[in-house]
């Protein structure tokens, strides 16, 4: 019987694992086609930027409502409309890709970032919903990041070589991807038999309540909004400078860029597998574990100072990347093994939306520091970095390891 619900739920993770696969797909995927795009439509490297920016303002907005809601009605109520709204605006991308009309393609992308801000925000809540035992929660939420990063992975892979049949080909893909994703949820996800529909209270009662239980925990609550906006900020801006460099300086094209850019995002898909699966529920383990991978991104991207090489810096990108795989399954357990169930859902919506903050500030803020000068950009983000390794270790301070549980 035990065996039986351990593959159910194993099952129901990876059926979950595939929303952060898809949402990242569908974002990520169109780094490496930005300068194709650019061409097509004729517009700047800052306008280009803003096909990332557009979805993740959409996010930052709506996902504290979805995180709300989710934890009213329920997380599988929330995220199926969600992946349906997400699948409606890659169609819109499509047609806005026919019509080569810049100012649709955001309108498309907007569409996409609301379905994003109800989907892969609340699968984070809902893993905590599914296990008791927080080892299994770390466990589970390292393996919803490891597809979250592999999503990063293979998206510079997968639009390199898409992108090679035409520019607008990669927005085909993300339907079909939703479609999956849904019929996988549907299918195979069985929300906890305690999450009940209950009357949402009035949007003040809610606002009052999230605010008090903020002021009872602003100290680690604030440092750690900040440090996943810092981690998100340093990975996509690293990404479009290496995007752009590939292409404008050294003519790489296609399937080839997409495995370059893929290399540093491997290390990070590794060291945040390995990190879930070794942390367990060891608290100051992972407040440790932070706090020295920002210590190794902010020296790696200073090593990019001194090395002038693009082959050099793509290793240390590499090593940044290792800093901050490790980091990530780490700040996702902070916030949900922290947060008790009835406000999980909400205080991890702002969390998420912190993500997206930095998703949408990487891309235009690398944009605008490369025209200024590059050490400058690579100064900003050592910035970032050693900022985001200072607030994890004097400002997040997590509760003794849990004990085993008994029996």
């Amino acid at each position: 019987m035990k065996h039986a619900q351990d593959r159910k739920q194993t099952a129901a993770l990876l059926a979950l694992s595939s929303i952060p696969l898809i949402m990242t797909l569908g974002n990520s995927m169109l780094i490496p086609v930005l300068p194709a795009i650019e061409r097509a439509l004729n517009i700047s490297a800052l306008q280009s930027s803003l096909v990332i920016t557009v979805y993740s303002i959409m996010a930052i907005i709506l996902i504290p409502v979805a995180g709300y809601l989710s934890d009213r009605i329920g997380r599988k109520r929330i995220i199926i409309p969600s992946l349906i709204l997400a699948a409606a605006g890659g169609g819109v991308c499509i047609w806005a890709a026919g019509m080569n009309s810049y100012g649709l393609l955001l309108a498309g992308r907007a569409l996409q970032g609301i379905g994003a801000a109800g989907a892969m925000p609340i699968v984070l809540p809902l893993v905590g919903d599914m296990f008791k035992d927080e080892e299994r929660i770390s466990t589970g939420l390292g393996l919803i990041e490891t597809f979250n990063t592999f999503g990063k992975v293979l998206s510079p892979i997968l639009g390199s070589a898409l992108a090679l049949i035409a520019w607008r080909t990669p927005f085909w893909s993300i339907p079909v991807l939703c479609a999956v994703s849904i019929v996988l949820v549907l299918w195979l996800v069985r929300p906890p038999k305690t999450e009940k529909k209950e009357k949402p209270p009035s949007p003040k009662l809610f606002l009052r309540t999230v605010w008090e239980l903020y002021k009872e925990k602003a100290r680690w609550l604030t440092a750690l909004f900040i440090v996943i906006c810092f981690t998100m900020f340093i990975l996509f801006g690293l990404l479009f400078y290496l995007s752009e460099t590939l292409e404008k300086e050294h003519q790489m094209k296609g399937i080839l860029k997409g495995l370059v850019l893929a290399i540093p995002l491997a290390v990070l898909c590794a060291a945040s597998f390995a990190a879930g699966k070794w942390i367990g529920r060891r608290k100051k383990l992972m407040k440790w574990t932070v706090t020295i991978g920002f210590f190794i991104t902010a020296l790696a991207v200073a090593g990019c100072l001194l090395w002038d090489v693009t082959v050099g810096r793509i290793s240390l990108f590499s090593a940044a990347g290792l800093g901050i795989g490790a980091a990530l399954p780490c700040l996702d357990a902070f916030v949900t093994e922290g947060i008790e169930k009835e406000q999980r859902g909400s205080i991890s919506s702002f969390y998420s939306s912190m993500r997206f903050v930095g998703v949408a500030g990487g891309p235009p803020a690398a944009s605008v520091l490369m025209q200024q000068s590059i050490p400058l950009f690579f100064w900003v983000m050592v910035a970032c970095a050693f900022a985001a390794a200072l607030l994890t270790l004097f400002l997040i301070r997590p509760k003794e390891d849990a004990q085993p549980a008994k029996g």
